[in-house]
């Protein structure tokens, strides 16, 4: 499996975790606001990342690449709001807060190398 392809299935695998998370939050109005904002952020990276693999050029794939890396950035934001709320608990948020923190540096690295690249 090439290295894009694993980065693609974690970006897969997180957007389905959140679409979990997502669905055994409470129905109180707090927490659909939360689990809609969050289902919006979380599950975009993924097919973002695809649109930045079939990229047309390397500032396209780099443009693209930094809007997967805004998507887990908010994603990260909300997953706080969420478990600092008390909405949901540590042990169902802790795991994808972790993951989006390590796909968020995968991103950012790749942004950095591309744009290096770019330069030469």
């Amino acid at each position: 499996m090439a290295k894009g392809d694993d980065i693609q299935e974690r970006l897969i695998q997180f957007g389905v975790q959140i679409v979990q998370l997502c669905s055994g939050l409470p129905r109180t109005e707090a927490a659909r606001h939360l689990a809609g904002q969050l289902l919006r952020c979380g599950t975009s990276p993924a097919p973002d990342y695809g649109e930045a693999r079939g990229a047309e050029s390397a500032r396209d794939f780099v443009h693209k690449l930094g809007i997967v890396l805004k998507e887990l950035n908010e994603s990260s934001i909300w997953l706080r709001m969420v478990q600092e709320s008390g909405i949901a608990t540590m042990s169902s948020v802790d795991p994808l807060r972790v993951e989006c923190a390590e796909l968020s540096k995968i991103i950012a690295v790749s942004i950095r190398t591309a744009r290096t690249r770019m330069q030469i």
